[in-house]
């Protein structure tokens, strides 16, 4: 792990301004800072406080208190034109740190273990820049500093309490530090990038009885087992072949004993799918599913099924002003990576479905630092030298959308 501070010659694109490489460094402070202190979604006390104190020492207009922790930033220009939002995830996850660095996290249990620490370091490093030249674009840029993404759809109250309006937002970008992509590349595509989001709980009833004497019950594990199976058949037999999709069971758990036939079974997971056409099919077809193998076997079944988060669909025009930009940045053609799906979700989505933009992958993994744990890993960590790039890209955006 590399815990000195990299000086801005450690940045070796030379697409990357001077004054960005300068602030490089600070950057990285923030972003180690907010490591040490993670907070969980809706709890990010902390964390607002200090984005907060950032805004107020630049001069940046800023509303707090949005969704309980949310915080929106607004860098007007002197000239009129177009709003583009950029929008930051704040919250971590209840994963305990394995990291032997010195910006550890320092709360038991909790740890940025998805690379917000680093979305929020380079929203920052975004609104100092941009505030201090605001002759470089027109019009307005609203920076969204948005709690609670990890499961709990901070989007959405976000979205309620108006930060797409006054003034209303005309297009809207995001960024994921992504350790499944090399340091040096960015992962963008026009339309759907992440999969919906759906989750489902079941319990099958049947009827107990003696492990020897399997005549005088309805045993709910086969009947679990078959339901299982029929699940996956949804995918391969029900499904277009040309839509990607997912059905997983993730968790089944039935009986008590060696001997004891389970009255019960109780089993939950996750359906994901990049078509939004297909909202509303798989909690029908996998009704259908259940009911049918519980009907021949003699047992009853409850099915609770929600949806989480919408898939995460890009705006084709903001999706090419991303690309061109990022190619600009990044060696290509090799770093633009267009076929970077993921059946991964975001909430993010529901901006998405608000105003026409675009969410995209910035490369930080580097296996030679030993920075190339996968998300959600208790040794997750990135390469710092993308918070730069992710600047850079931000702001050439702003630069090139807000004319």
């Amino acid at each position: 792990m590399v815990s000195t501070l990299p000086s801005p010659h450690a940045i070796a694109s030379g697409e990357i301004r001077l004054d960005i490489r300068t602030l490089h460094p600070q950057i990285v402070t923030w972003r180690r800072h907010l490591h040490q202190r993670p907070e969980l979604g809706f709890q990010e006390q902390l964390t607002a406080e200090f984005v907060t104190k950032k805004l107020q020492e630049w001069g940046i207009d800023h509303e707090t208190g949005i969704a309980k922790t949310g915080i929106v930033a607004t860098i007007n220009s002197d000239r009129n034109g177009p709003v583009l939002a950029i929008r930051a995830d704040m919250d971590a996850l209840p994963i305990q740190e394995e990291n032997d660095v010195p910006y550890r996290s320092q709360h038991d249990g909790m740890m940025h273990a998805c690379g917000h620490d680093g979305h929020i370091a380079i929203a920052l490093g975004t609104a100092y820049y941009l505030s201090q030249n605001r002759h470089l674009f027109a019009g307005t840029v609203k920076i969204i500093f948005q709690p609670a993404e990890e499961g709990l759809g901070g989007a959405v109250p976000m979205i309620e309490a108006g930060v797409l309006k006054n003034p209303d937002v005309d297009a809207i970008i995001g960024l994921h530090l992504w350790n499944n992509l090399p340091l040096g590349t960015v992962g963008v595509r026009s339309g759907p990038l992440m999969a919906a989001v759906e989750c489902f709980n079941c319990t099958i009833f049947g009827k107990g009885g003696h492990g020897a004497m399997p005549h005088q019950t309805v045993d709910a594990v086969v009947v679990s087992a078959q339901v299982v199976n029929a699940l996956q058949t949804i995918v391969s037999r029900n499904v277009d072949p040309i839509d990607s999709a997912v059905v997983t069971v993730g968790e089944l758990h039935a009986g008590t004993a060696h001997n004891v036939i389970a009255n019960t079974a109780k089993m939950s997971g996750t359906v994901r799918y990049f078509n939004p056409k297909m909202e509303g099919y798989f909690s029908k077809r996998m009704e259908q599913a259940i009911a049918g193998v519980c009907q021949s076997q003699g047992a009853s079944y409850e099915l609770k099924y929600w949806r989480l988060y919408p898939p995460v669909v890009n705006n084709p025009k903001i999706a090419q002003l991303v690309e061109s930009i990022a190619s600009q940045v990044v060696e290509t053609p090799a770093g633009i990576v267009p076929e970077c799906q993921t059946m991964g979700g975001e909430d993010m989505s529901f901006f998405l479905d608000t105003v026409p933009g675009c969410y995209f992958f910035l490369g930080s993994a580097n296996p030679a630092k030993d920075l190339a744990y996968p998300h959600h890993h208790p040794r997750f960590d990135f390469d710092e030298t993308a918070l730069a790039m992710g600047v850079e890209i931000f702001v050439r955006c702003v630069e090139k959308f807000c004319v």
